[in-house]
């Protein structure tokens, strides 16, 4: 049961709950993680079914520009789930 102004807080099941801050921080992320692979996936779609060899060309970089971008988000993903846990180290 949630105590009283704790909305919008996820338990980590260990007991502590992580801010609203960060916890609104490691959902954008993933929000942004699904924008990423969502347009990957478009542009993958295009670089195989598309008919114009400078369309493919062109969806060919836009995939090697979000890859990098999503190698991004991952990390960072990566690093809001460490901090979220109790006892985590800061650097």
């Amino acid at each position: 049961m949630a105590a009283v102004g704790d909305e919008g807080a996820q338990d980590t099941g260990r007991g502590e709950a992580p801010e609203p801050a960060q916890d609104a921080a490691w959902l954008a992320l993933h929000a942004e993680r699904e924008a990423l692979e969502r347009a990957l996936a478009l542009a993958q779609a295009r670089q195989r079914y598309g008919r114009d060899t400078a369309e493919v060309a062109r969806a060919r970089a836009e995939e090697a520009a979000m890859l990098v971008d999503l190698d991004r988000v991952l990390t960072r993903i990566r690093a809001a789930e460490y901090r979220r846990r109790p006892g985590a180290r800061r650097w």
